[in-house]
């Protein structure tokens, strides 16, 4: 029996073992871990910290304080609810997970296009993977593989079984090339709020008024393949309940930017994230190569 094997088997129960008990016991773990990242490692403080300076100089030091502490609970929490959804059942997704407008995909079966879903490290993404369960298009999810091949399988097997398919994500391309060749519809998921490599960026745009590099990947393919673009809100009602509600995005007759999609994707990603920025994800180092820009462009 080999190496990535047995890791696999003595860490495997425990996963199931937590997938499998409630959420509000596995909070009061979440409240546990939260105390020791926060106060005792303080995991990425000096990050989160910077991030909100950029973002709110308006909040006073006590207002930014109160979003990084509600910020890292939140964190915490995104990977107990991680583990949970190894295990969590459609009937409890459906009441923690609700679409608020779940007819849109009725419009969007209807005309025949496959989608581009973008999202952001905001709400809880993990749960998207029972979107299937609501839409006749066929739903894929990008993951970045894990160097266990155990792991990776049990991950994507499990993540898949409510009808979605998840695909390494150096495989994305290659499988909209495939299903757009086959006549296949198909939505994929995008998370495009992560800072790109500054050697591959195309398009640097200002977001909460600092200029940095930005993912125009989605709307590159967009453009090739004539897709729907659908931007995702999420608000968090109450700790474990997530409304998602989907609004398509379309290109302005004014639009005089190269990139027109993708600022109408940062300005609705702002709105969302000052409204709510106790459950985005500071501890990302948003802003790691701003000022950097080569040229400063006009939107």
């Amino acid at each position: 029996m080999n190496k990535e094997r047995i890791i696999f088997l003595l860490i495997y129960p425990v996963i199931f073992l937590f997938s499998k008990l409630p959420l509000w016991f596995l909070y009061g773990i979440s409240n546990l871990i939260y105390y020791l990242v926060y106060y005792i490692i303080g995991y990425r403080k000096k990050t989160v910290r910077k991030n909100l300076v950029l973002c709110f100089p308006e909040k006073t030091a006590e207002e930014r304080l109160e979003i990084e502490k509600n910020s890292f609970k939140h964190f915490v929490d995104i990977f107990i609810e991680m583990l949970k959804g190894f295990g969590i059942a459609q009937k409890e997704i459906d009441k923690r997970y609700k679409y608020m407008n779940p007819e849109i995909f009725r419009e969007l079966e209807a005309s025949g296009k496959s989608v581009i879903l973008l999202g952001a490290h905001h709400g809880n993404w993990e749960w998207l993977f029972n979107i299937n369960h609501h839409t006749s298009i066929k739903c894929y999810g990008a993951f970045k593989e894990l160097e266990n091949k155990y792991f990776n399988t049990y991950v994507r097997e499990n993540r898949g079984r409510f009808g979605s398919v998840f695909i390494p994500t150096q495989d994305t391309i290659p499988q909209i090339l495939t299903n757009y060749k086959n006549n296949v519809q198909s939505m994929y998921g995008l998370l495009s709020d992560q800072s790109p490599q500054v050697s591959k960026t195309h398009y640097w745009a200002p977001f909460f008024g600092h200029v940095v590099p930005i993912h125009t990947g989605a709307e590159m393919l967009a453009k090739r393949f004539q897709f729907n673009v659908i931007y995702m809100h999420i608000e968090m009602p109450k700790r474990g309940h997530y409304e998602i509600t989907f609004e398509k995005m379309d290109i302005p007759e004014t639009a005089t930017s190269d990139y027109p999609l993708t600022d109408i994707y940062l300005k609705k990603l702002e709105k969302d994230i000052s409204d709510n920025p106790d459950i985005y994800f500071w501890t990302h180092n948003r802003f790691k190569h701003m000022g950097k820009a080569p040229v400063l462009q006009n939107n």
